[in-house]
């Protein structure tokens, strides 16, 4: 009896050093996310293993959403957007509620293409109830073409955090309560990933016009991630105030990255300049 509990122990301790290490499966793409319209198709061989191809043609936009909705969280998906002249599209990766424009919740990262040679601008922004306008536009500090970033939401009662491989970039606090413009706080919102027509607009104010004898311009999705955050959760994944590193990243990035900021062009501001301080 005892000899043959030990061969069990031993058989049951390889069965368990074999299972460690076997690679887990990990989740397909389509279990969280839909395609909705467009050209919008999943990849998934030597060139991208499970990735979604959102590609643009003339008058046809394409779009992949969440199946789920989320109230506060970290979102994260990898992207490769499109190489070469671009100049014209936009490229998103955005949040948005449902239902009435009135009470529309919404937190924008759009990449704005450009002519060959010349970068993206990363165009972010913010609407809650219905108002936008707060704008913000960042060069980033890598081709974002040429492989696969990743790029996140950090979405919490106390603050949205916007950052890049990692990177803070931006940062916006809910300082509804003290003068500042409304803030999302009690509606759910979906992911969407979508590339659009925006040439009246886009590229150097819409002077660059999309040039669609190069269609179809083509982004690459991948390993999209949803972390959900309780309304009372203190850790720093769900955004309570930055670190004394975060600060000086975000100055650091205000310094020599911004293109443009609504707190310093009236023409984009809504509410009132209490809400610019302290960032």
């Amino acid at each position: 009896m005892g000899q043959a509990r030990a061969y069990l122990l031993a058989s049951l301790a390889a069965f368990y050093l074999i299972t460690l290490a076997t690679p887990q499966v990990t989740a397909y793409i389509t279990d969280e996310l839909e395609t909705m319209w467009g050209s919008s198709r999943i990849v998934d061989d030597s060139t991208c293993q499970q990735c979604i191809a959102l590609s643009l043609n003339r008058g046809m936009t394409s779009t992949f959403r969440s199946k789920k909705t989320y109230l506060f969280g970290r979102i994260d998906i990898d992207i490769k957007l499109v190489p070469g002249n671009s100049a014209g599209t936009v490229t998103t990766f955005y949040t948005m509620t449902e239902g009435s424009w009135n009470f529309h919740n919404e937190i924008d990262i759009e990449f704005l293409g450009n002519s060959s040679g010349n970068p993206y601008t990363m165009h972010t922004n913010l609407y809650a109830r219905g108002k936008g306008s707060r704008e913000k536009g960042y060069r980033l500090p890598f081709d974002p073409t040429q492989d696969f970033h990743t790029y996140s939401i950090i979405w919490s009662q106390h603050s949205i955090q916007i950052l890049a491989d990692n990177k803070l970039l931006r940062h916006i606090k809910n300082k509804e309560g003290t003068g500042g413009a409304p803030y999302p706080n009690f509606q759910p919102m979906r992911v969407y990933c979508t590339i659009w027509d925006a040439d009246d607009w886009a590229t150097q104010g819409g002077r660059v016009k999309t040039d669609w004898s190069l269609a179809p311009f083509t982004a690459y999705f991948r390993n999209f991630k949803a972390t959900s955050c309780s309304p009372n959760q203190g850790s720093k994944m769900c955004g309570q105030e930055l670190d004394d590193a975060q600060k000086q990243q975000v100055q650091e990035v205000d310094a020599n990255s911004k293109i443009y900021d609504y707190c310093a062009d009236p023409k984009r501001r809504i509410g009132s300049t209490e809400e610019c301080k302290s960032q």
